[in-house]
């Protein structure tokens, strides 16, 4: 079984997790000042047209929103509870938790598949299948744009993690993780904790527009 490889820039194990630790935070800001300025710029819009923007976001299925929070915030539980299972030496119970965590990720991938296909159904893409509804105005058109944009830019990075997070138990499973040093699983969970958080501002932004 291998054991934990040193890559030759690094003095020691420790020194190359704590590298790669900061390289995902570096990596997470750039992240958060994109979906920051979508959000805020989507924030500017609602405000100069908030009738427009409360029309069209009740067209949003919020049913199927509050599913994929859901599945998010549970699988953030199971990417710690994996996290936890690596630091006590439980080999089984990590794989399970991090392929449950990857499920979940799929689950709501899965959802949202589901979703888009209504939205396409009752014509609320735009460019492609949008029809002004009655007592609508044409910024209504503006939200589905920042909505289609904002989930799919998430959905790619949700995929994104999902493979991370089975490279991992891949990784786990042939010993090439060990309790001692397990801190690309780490990097790996601030990513997905990253990922979960945004669909918490994306979630009532979108589908709450309507009741804010």
């Amino acid at each position: 079984m291998p054991s934990p490889r040193l890559a030759p820039q690094f003095a020691s194990l420790a020194q190359q997790g704590d590298a790669a630790t900061l390289g995902m935070w570096v990596f997470i800001a750039t992240e958060v000042l994109f979906f920051g300025g979508l959000i805020f710029t989507y924030y500017v819009y609602r405000a100069a047209y908030p009738a427009a923007f409360a029309v069209a976001s009740h067209d949003t299925e919020v049913l199927l929103g509050g599913i994929n929070a859901l599945l998010l915030l549970t699988s953030s539980l199971t990417m710690v509870l994996a996290l936890d299972a690596a630091a006590a030496a439980r080999r089984r119970l990590v794989s399970r938790w991090l392929l449950a965590t990857a499920l979940l990720g799929l689950l709501f991938l899965a959802v949202k598949g589901y979703e888009y296909v209504a939205d396409y159904e009752h014509q609320v893409v735009p460019g492609i299948n949008f029809l002004l509804r009655r007592g609508s105005v044409p910024p209504a058109e503006l939200f589905w744009v920042f909505y289609f944009v904002s989930t799919a830019v998430h959905a790619v990075h949700l995929s994104v993690g999902i493979a991370l997070v089975l490279m991992m138990a891949l990784r786990w499973r042939r010993g090439a993780l060990t309790p001692s040093y397990v801190a690309p699983l780490e990097v790996v969970g601030l990513y997905w904790s990253f990922v979960d958080t945004v669909w918490i501002f994306l979630f009532p932004a979108l589908y709450l527009a309507e009741r804010g």
